[in-house]
Parts: structure tokens; sequence; C-alpha cells
């Protein structure tokens, strides 16, 4: 091998790394929690179950123990129509939620999850991330995986100041469309890196949402502590009335991994 071949592999190689870097592969990366609830309960030092509130994706959460079942090391959120399941509840449907809201949150890393979705008109299942501290939308939502009703695709999406209430929704394209196995498991990916936004299934990219130079406010707010969510749903103006008959539904989460860039 002459003194040029060499050289030009020598090249070949550190440009391979460089772009893997750039990538945000795994090697780029450590592994800093696995949660894959293998407990007899929900291991309450990194989860909260997720309170009711007023938005649509709040709307029916409960605290129900029959809507959070360990079984076979699978984490598995039901959701209902509350026909006397929690007779002191006056929701119609009930939908289970939990989350690590001020107990475990990342700044600059990678989120994976790998879960099954069961689909029903009117199901409103989800996989995101929102901010320790800041008002939304000013300080950001990373939306890893929403689907709706029979979809064989989800939605994985950025909210922002700049997407939301500027209404830059195309410069860069804030949300995209990911196929899935809707009828198996996937794995859902984000990495928050400090110039994008790259989301995956079944690691591959699906859609990157890159920092611009822009004199607007709030294109990209990401890199302070966001805490993950991993929840149920049920109705809402975006997916629209439940078909009772096909409820219950289920939604099974095997495990949650998060890394930390190197």
């Amino acid at each position: 091998m002459n003194r040029i071949n060499a050289l030009l592999i020598i090249l070949v190689c550190l440009l391979s790394i460089h772009d893997a870097n750039a990538r945000g592969e795994k090697n780029s990366y450590r592994m800093v929690w696995k949660e894959n609830f293998r407990g007899k309960s929900i291991d309450h030092d990194r989860w909260s179950k997720i309170p009711r509130g007023k938005p649509d994706w709040k709307r029916y959460m409960s605290d129900h123990e029959s809507l959070y079942e360990l079984k076979g090391g699978k984490l598995i959120l039901h959701g209902v129509e509350n026909k006397g399941t929690a007779p002191e509840d006056t929701a119609r449907f009930l939908t289970g939620g939990i989350f690590t809201k001020g107990k475990f949150a990342i700044s600059y890393g990678k989120v994976e999850v790998r879960a099954k979705l069961e689909a029903a008109q009117g199901v409103w299942p989800a996989i995101w991330m929102l901010p320790e501290k800041g008002n939304w939308p000013d300080a950001g939502e990373i939306d890893i995986m929403e689907r709706l009703n029979h979809d064989d695709f989800v939605y994985q999406t950025v909210h922002t100041h700049y997407t939301h209430t500027l209404n830059e929704k195309k410069n860069p394209p804030h949300t995209a469309k990911a196929k899935i196995n809707p009828d198996g498991y996937n794995v859902y990916g984000v990495e928050i890196l400090p110039d994008k936004i790259v989301f995956s299934v079944n690691g591959k990219v699906t859609h990157t949402y890159p920092k611009i130079d822009t004199d607007k406010e709030g294109q990209f707010p990401f890199g302070t502590p966001y805490y993950i969510l991993i929840d149920m749903q049920i109705e809402g103006a975006w997916v629209g009335k439940a078909n009772i008959e096909e409820l219950p539904v289920k939604m099974m989460i095997d495990w949650v991994k998060v890394y930390e860039r190197l």
C-alpha cells in the first residue's frame, strides 16, 4: 500500500467518525437509565401518575389502579369507558399515563421507547417530552410519537413559540409522519442535540428539526432539562369522538432507554 492510499483510507475513516457523531449514532452516547418495568409496581422514584387537567390530553387521566398493569416485564396503560370502573368518578372515559416530572430529566441526549399501541377510533396514545421549567409553548415541546385512531403512521413534532404563536410551521417543517408496524412493537426515538432535534422509528431517522438563523423569537428553545411522558388518551379536538364499541384499548410499554451524549 503506497502512502497516498494509506492517507486516503485514514481520511475516509476520519470522515466516517465525524459523520457518525454528527448524526448522533450509538457510539456517541452512553446509557444513563433503562426502565424495563420488571417490578411488581411502578418505580415511584422515577415515575408519577399523570394527574387530570383541562387540556384534551389530560381530560380523562386517572390514578385508578386498574389502568396501570405490570405484566411480563411490560407496563400496560389502559383506556376504558367508565362503566363502573370508578363509580365515584363522573368522567365518561378513564386513561392511564405516567411521567418523570420532577424526578428525571435530560437536556441533551437520546430517548428511546419500545411500545405497542392498540388502535380504536378516538384513541390518541403519545410518548413525548416537556421542559421542567418555562411556559408552553415558549419553553418547547417534543412529541416523540402521537398516533390517532387506526393510522399506520405516527406524528413526530416540535412545538415552540416560533411554530405555534408565530405560526412558522414550515420553515423548517416542525412535524412529519412516520410509518410504523401498526400491529406490533416499534421503537420510537428522539435525539436532542445543540443544533437539531432528530426523530426516529425502529432506528431509522424519520424527521429532523434544525436550529436555523432567524430574527424571529423562540425557534429553538431546546437544551434545558426535559422530562418524559407516556400516556393513553381518548377523544379531543384533534382525534375526534371515540367509538365506544372499540374500547377498551391498551398501550404496552416494553422499555425506556435514556442516553447522554458523550
